[in-house]
């Protein structure tokens, strides 16, 4: 996947200094934490499909060159990636919280002109955005294999025509799945990745119709570990990091 060795790419410097102190995997995020003081999530979610704990048979990366860890974003195992997109997102720490924020998600509505007509496709089911754009009557289309919603046919067909936005997950890179769901992307489609799992690395999907980044930039690194051991998701990240966004 071009997507992956891109993401690659864009941290291998940094993760040539640092050493990975921690980490965490809970049953909504994987947290790790470098001895730079960065902490990265990433959700755990897709790893864990179809998988019972104690299953998995995973590196001890801890007090590890970061650089050991972070080649894992081009395995095969999805557990593995996962580690390692936490870790992308951990070396690119610093960066993300200079990103200016968007915690109502009103740039994404305006800029795309989800409340003027725009007919959206999702990847991934966000209970809270798709209650609140099916309260304002915004056309929708959702596929999310693991809950078993939607048709792929049906659907990939609507991104060469029928739809105006597609928003991604961002495990939807944990899943390799950008790259094949975007080739069937109209030419007029604007997407959206989002997600805290999402890196903030606009660099690393240079090569893709991605016009918007909305991800998750962690401020208090104790209690996000303490939420991630105790089974967290996403609501349970509010105060404790800030949505951040970068247009592209």
């Amino acid at each position: 996947m071009e997507l992956n060795r891109k993401l690659f790419d864009c941290v291998a410097k940094s993760a040539a200094t640092v050493h990975v102190t921690q980490v965490c995997i809970g049953l909504g995020f994987t947290a790790v934490t470098t001895s730079g003081g960065g902490i990265g999530i990433a959700a755990t979610g897709v790893a864990l499909s179809g998988r019972n704990s104690g299953n998995f048979d995973l590196k001890d990366f801890e007090d590890r060159p970061a650089a050991d860890l972070l080649p894992a974003i081009l395995s095969s195992a999805p557990m593995e990636r996962t580690m390692a997109m936490a870790l992308i997102n951990a070396l690119n720490q610093p960066a993300a919280l200079n990103l200016p924020e968007d915690p109502g998600n009103t740039i994404l509505f305006d800029h795309f002109g989800i409340f003027s007509g725009a007919r959206v496709a999702m990847v991934g089911y966000f209970p809270p955005l798709v209650r609140f754009l099916e309260s304002r009557q915004v056309p929708l289309s959702v596929v999310d294999d693991n809950r078993g919603i939607g048709d792929k046919k049906v659907f990939y067909r609507q991104l060469a025509g029928w739809a105006d936005v597609l928003i991604l997950t961002g495990t939807s890179i944990i899943n390799n799945s950008v790259e094949r769901i975007l080739s069937h992307a109209g030419p007029d489609l604007k997407t959206i990745i989002m997600g805290p799992s999402t890196p903030m690395l606009p660099g690393a999907f240079s090569h893709l119709p991605v016009h918007m980044l909305a991800g998750t930039a962690i401020t208090d690194l104790p209690q996000t570990l303490k939420k991630v051991r105790h089974g967290g998701g996403a609501h349970s990240l509010k105060g404790i990091s800030r949505k951040v966004y970068q247009l592209i």
